[in-house]
């Protein structure tokens, strides 16, 4: 399927802007159906909009804990319960099942 540059008018901002025949390519490579409606100005203005909307990236707080497999003292980020094993992560990589296929 052939592309060809289109150029395309801004939803916010009203500017026209051109949607080229790689950006179309890459497009339904990825299986997207629909055109961008916001120029790559305004796409990146929403963007850092909704990431400071997130607020800051605060770092989780972390619990000591002992490896049942391995024994080694760790940090996890959850409370350890009582009867409920708790891995380093060296040791949870090697036992937990792959997700990926």
């Amino acid at each position: 399927m052939g592309f060809a540059d289109k150029t395309l008018q801004c939803s916010d901002c009203g500017a026209k802007f051109t949607f080229t025949a790689e950006e179309q390519e890459f497009y339904a490579g990825r299986g997207y159906t629909n055109e961008p409606k916001r120029c790559p100005a305004c796409r990146e203005a929403k963007r850092s909009q909704y990431n400071n909307a997130r607020g800051p990236r605060t770092s989780r707080q972390m619990h000591a804990a002992v490896c049942v497999e391995c024994g080694k003292e760790c940090e996890v980020p959850f409370e350890p319960r009582e009867g409920r094993p708790v891995y380093c992560s060296e040791c949870y990589t090697k036992i937990k099942p792959s997700t990926r296929t």
